[in-house]
Parts: C-alpha cells; sequence; structure tokens
C-alpha cells in the first residue's frame, strides 16, 4: 500500500507543478525555486516529517524534499550550535545530494551535445 501512496503523493506533486505552468506560464526554474520554499515551509510547521512518514519515497523524490532537507539541517544546526550552527549544519547534510547533481550534470554535458 505505501507504493500507492507515494505513487498518489509523488504524482499530486508533480501535477500542482503542471498546473502551474500551464495556467500561470511560469518557467521550470520559478517552479523549483517554489518548490524549495514550499518544502521548507512545510517543515517550519512540522507537516513535511507526517507526508514523508505516510507516502515515503513519493514525498522524498520531488524537488519540495530539498527544501525540506535544508530546513530541519539548519533548525537541528540552530538548536545545537546556536545562530554559527545554522549554517554549518545547512550544507553538511544536503551537501551529497548537491555534489552528485553536480557530477551527473558535468557528466551528461560531456556526453550529449545541447541543441542549438
Amino acid at each position: 500500500m505505501i507504493y500507492f501512496y507515494a505513487f498518489l503523493i509523488g504524482g499530486a506533486i508533480c501535477l500542482i507543478g503542471e498546473l502551474l505552468i500551464e495556467f500561470f506560464h511560469l518557467t521550470p526554474g520559478h517552479i523549483t525555486c517554489l518548490f524549495v520554499i514550499v518544502g521548507a515551509f512545510l517543515e517550519f510547521f512540522n507537516i513535511y516529517d507526517k507526508l514523508v512518514d505516510f507516502a515515503g519515497a513519493g514525498a522524498l523524490l520531488p524537488i519540495t524534499s530539498f527544501g525540506h532537507s535544508l530546513a530541519h539541517a539548519a533548525y537541528e544546526g540552530a538548536i545545537n550550535s546556536g545562530f554559527i550552527g545554522l549554517s554549518q549544519n545547512l550544507f553538511s547534510t544536503t551537501s551529497n545530494g548537491i555534489v552528485y547533481a553536480i557530477i551527473c550534470a558535468v557528466g551528461f554535458s560531456l556526453i550529449f551535445k545541447p541543441k542549438g
């Protein structure tokens, strides 16, 4: 049943993104920024953790999870080390994903030619 919930939640997040693109003519960059902010906002109210418990990977794979991870790491760092810990812990949690995305982007740019 967890696969069904993951499909529903992940699909709903993607559907919202598509509706925003179609009706408000937002660019994918705008949607990405908006979803990261929404993920951080939902973490602030402790809603995103409940969503992850309910849907699993359906809530962890979309870009909203990146905002959730950033906000969660910043909150933990601020609790542990005060204001300085806020920035120290922020990138230690999400750095693996960022590095992997950069390596994949460089690799794909070397393999494939962009249309121009």
